[in-house]
């Protein structure tokens, strides 16, 4: 198994943070946020026209200080570049403090950027001994209009194709798509009762799933007080269903969201032992048999795919013993 399939699966839990926050390198190596397995630096929609000048000097601050600070082990970090310049203008921006990052994250991917942003990062990876990875981020207007998403979405999986080996996660910008047709969902609601927005969801994970790790938008809620419901359950129904429809991993705004999604990057004890059946089948001549708690159907030819993801999972985050109420097991670092 290689590194990058490792690393595409432990992005896990991505956490956004403005580029200018001046604190944000003492919280990363005194260990402030607890299940934070990856970080993302913004300077992109969280910075306005008039901060990118000081967010680009308080990015090279905080990486300057993760390096001369950090004692363990760090979340994965990346930045979150606002365009194709900025990004080119990277190594100048933070010089040889890029060796901390695992990678950028490039937003409003689409048809108009995609050549140029691919052409950067191997122009970028060919001078580095260990690669830069980038993951970007669907959430256009050409990817949410129905007369355009087919051509947009399988141009971008053809342009990304020629750099697929740099390609960590597909990233989605739910609330984007939200914006075009000046929709918000309630804490009551999940991204999948939004239908314009779930169909576009589901055209994305058809597209790129098969090939890519497709992480799930973020949840906006984190706090219950002028709330008839609660953020925590709200969150934990779309994680369900992100989890039931593929989707792996999260996007984070707030540290209070991180154990609720980190609790299910962890499958099922159930699914872990069935997985291992799956890829220790013994017998050559029956396809199917039942599951190891014999309450549903295993077959060979069709779960193998799943299999493997499960345990990848597993070995990552531990295991969710949520069929008998245990407490979830410790998670198993890398």
């Amino acid at each position: 198994m290689t590194k990058k399939t490792i690393l595409q699966y432990k992005v896990g839990a991505l956490m956004y943070v403005p580029a200018l926050s001046k604190r944000i390198g003492e919280r990363i190596c005194t260990g402030s946020y607890p299940g934070l397995d990856s970080l993302a630096l913004c300077m992109e929609d969280a910075v306005t026209d008039c901060g990118v000048n000081d967010a680009e000097t308080q990015l090279s601050a905080t990486l300057s200080f993760i390096a001369g600070h950090a004692a363990g082990d760090l979340p994965l970090l990346f930045v979150r570049v606002r365009n194709c310049k900025q990004f080119r203008r990277l190594p100048e921006i933070i010089g040889s403090l890029s060796d901390l990052l695992t990678g950028v994250i490039f937003p409003k991917f689409d048809l108009s950027n995609a050549a140029e942003y691919c052409s950067i990062i191997k122009e970028i990876n060919a001078e580095r001994d260990t690669p830069l990875y980038f993951m970007p981020t669907l959430e256009s207007e050409g990817i949410m209009k129905l007369d355009s998403r087919k051509q947009t979405l399988l141009g971008i999986r053809e342009l990304l194709s020629v750099c697929m080996d740099y390609v960590l996660n597909i990233r989605v910008g739910a609330m984007d798509f939200c914006r075009l047709y000046g929709l918000r969902r309630s804490v009551g609601n999940t991204i999948y009762d939004i239908g314009v927005v779930r169909d576009v969801l589901t055209d994305i994970l058809t597209v790129f799933s098969n090939d890519y790790v497709v992480s799930a938008p973020v949840w906006e809620y984190f706090q219950s007080a002028n709330f008839e419901k609660s953020w925590a359950d709200g969150l934990e129904n779309e994680l369900r269903l992100d989890v039931a429809n593929g989707f792996i991993g999260k996007t984070v705004m707030h540290p209070s969201q991180l154990p609720i999604v980190r609790k299910w990057l962890k499958p099922s004890a159930a699914d872990v032992d069935d997985a291992k059946a799956i890829l220790n089948w013994k017998d050559e001549g029956l396809g199917v048999a039942k599951s190891v708690h014999g309450n549903r159907m295993n077959e060979v030819a069709t779960h193998v795919k799943w299999a493997e993801k499960i345990l990848i999972l597993s070995d990552i985050y531990g295991v969710r013993n949520c069929e008998n109420g245990n407490k979830d097991s410790a998670a198993r670092q890398q």
